[in-house]
C-alpha cells in the first residue's frame, strides 16, 4: 500500500491543488453516505416502497446537515470550468470543443446506467414485479441525474455566469420564496429556484477561479453570515429544518432549493474555503492522497451507481425470506438506525463491485480504430489527474 500510494503521488503533477480534489471527494462521500442513510427501501406485501427516517425520528435532522453537501460539488464545479474555459480560450481552442470534451466525460457514464437499468425495469414488470415498485427504484437511479442536468446546463453557461455576482441568483431565490409563501403564489415559480438556487455556489466557484475569494475572512463571512441566516430562515421563517426532502412534509428545501438550502450551502462554502489550507497540508502525504486521488478518478461512477449498490444488497438480501433490520424494515427507531450503519460496509462492497463493472466508461477512451489508449502506446490517465464530475 506504502508504494502504491508513494507511485500515484510521484504521478501527480507537482502544480494540481490536491485541496479542491480533496473537497470533491469529501462532497462524494456526503452524497453517498447520505443517501445510505437516510434511504431506506421497506417491503410490504410483495412491494417495495419509500421511506425516510427523518420523518419518524426527526431527531436525525443534523444527519442532513452533514451530508447534503451539494453546494460544495458546484463550488468545486464552477471554480474547475471557469479555470478550464479560460484555459482553452488562451489556447485558442473554441467554445463547442471544450464543451463537448466536458460533456462527453459525462454523458458515457450515464449511458451506461441509464440502458442497464432500462433493461432491469423492463426484467422486472415482465417477472410480475408491481409498477410502484419499479417506480420506486427507478426514482432512486434518477436522483443523482437531475444534479447532473443542471450541472451541465451551468457549465454551458459558463461564459456567460463566469463573472455573475452570486448575490443576483440569491436575490431571484430571495423574491421567488417571497412570491411562493408570503403572497401565496403558484407552486410552479419554485422550479426557478433549481437553476438560481445552484448558481448561487457556482458563481462563487467562478470567483473563486478568478482570485477572488482569497483570505481566510472570505470563508468566515460566508460561514458565520449563511449559518446565522439558515438558523433565522428555520427559526423565524418556518423553513424545515432538514436540508433534505423528507417524505410527507409540507415543503422540501432541496425539492426545489429554497432560500433556507441556499445560504446552508453559502456556510457550506465557507467551511470548506476554511478547510483547503489543513487539507492541503495532510495531502502531501502519500497515504492521505492516495485514497483522495483515486475517489476522484472514480467520482463519476460513484456517484451514479452508489443507489444501485445499496438496491442490489436489499435485493439480494429478500433471498433470506424474511425481512432483514435496517435493509427492508421501516425506519421507525433506534434498532433501524444501528443495524443500518452495519450495513453500510455491505454496500460499500457492492459499490466497489459496481467500480470494477462500470468504470470503464467514465475513464476509457477509444481511438478511431476502437485501440484504447493504452493498447495504442499512449500513457495513461495519471492517478491525480482527476476526471472532473
Amino acid at each position: 500500500m506504502r508504494e502504491l500510494a508513494r507511485r500515484i503521488a510521484a504521478a501527480t503533477p507537482e502544480g494540481r491543488d490536491r485541496g479542491v480534489d480533496a473537497l470533491r471527494a469529501l462532497a462524494i462521500l456526503g452524497v453517498v453516505l447520505g443517501h445510505w442513510l437516510v434511504t431506506a427501501l421497506v417491503t410490504d406485501s410483495g412491494a417495495v416502497h419509500g421511506a425516510s427516517p427523518l420523518r419518524s425520528m426527526p431527531q436525525l435532522t443534523p444527519v442532513s446537515w452533514v451530508f447534503q453537501t451539494l453546494a460544495v460539488f458546484f463550488l468545486v464545479g464552477g471554480r474547475v470550468a471557469a479555470r478550464g474555459h479560460a484555459s482553452a480560450r488562451a489556447r485558442g481552442e473554441s467554445y463547442r470543443r471544450w464543451l463537448g470534451a466536458r460533456t462527453a466525460r459525462l454523458s458515457r457514464p450515464v449511458a451506461a446506467v441509464l440502458v442497464l437499468w432500462g433493461v432491469v425495469a423492463l426484467a422486472l414488470l415482465a417477472s410480475g414485479a408491481g409498477v410502484g415498485t419499479v417506480a420506486t427504484l427507478g426514482t432512486l437511479v434518477r436522483s443523482p441525474l437531475w444534479f447532473l442536468l443542471v450541472f451541465t446546463a451551468l457549465t454551458a453557461a459558463t461564459p456567460l455566469v463566469a463573472r455573475l455576482h452570486p448575490l443576483w441568483p440569491l436575490a431571484v431565490v430571495l423574491h421567488v420564496d417571497l412570491f411562493r409563501f408570503g403572497l401565496g403564489g403558484p407552486e410552479w415559480l419554485g422550479w426557478l429556484n433549481v437553476p438560481a438556487g445552484w448558481l448561487v455556489p457556482y458563481c462563487l466557484g467562478a470567483a473563486w477561479a478568478r482570485g477572488r475569494l482569497a483570505g481566510r475572512s472570505t470563508g468566515w463571512t460566508l460561514l458565520l453570515g449563511g449559518g446565522a441566516a439558515t438558523a433565522a430562515l428555520v427559526g423565524w421563517a418556518g423553513y424545515p429544518a432538514a436540508m433534505v426532502g423528507v417524505p410527507g412534509a409540507a415543503i422540501s428545501n432541496l425539492n426545489p432549493p429554497t432560500l433556507a438550502v441556499v445560504t446552508f450551502g453559502l456556510a457550506q462554502c465557507g467551511a470548506a474555503l476554511l478547510l483547503l489550507g489543513p487539507l492541503r497540508r495532510v495531502l502531501r502525504r502519500p497515504l492521505v492522497w492516495a485514497p483522495v486521488a483515486l475517489l476522484n478518478l472514480a467520482a463519476m461512477t460513484v456517484f451514479l451507481w452508489h443507489q444501485t449498490a445499496m438496491m442490489a444488497v436489499t435485493a439480494l438480501g429478500l433471498l433470506a425470506g424474511h425481512p432483514l433490520p435496517g435493509l427492508h424494515t421501516a425506519p421507525d427507531g433506534a434498532a433501524w438506525v444501528l443495524a443500518r450503519l452495519a450495513w453500510l460496509p455491505v454496500f460499500g462492497l457492492a459499490l466497489l463491485v459496481c467500480l470494477a463493472a462500470f468504470r470503464a466508461y467514465e475513464q476509457g477512451r477509444t481511438g478511431r480504430h476502437g485501440r484504447s489508449r493504452r493498447a495504442s502506446g499512449r500513457r495513461p490517465a495519471l492517478p491525480g489527474a482527476t476526471r472532473r464530475v
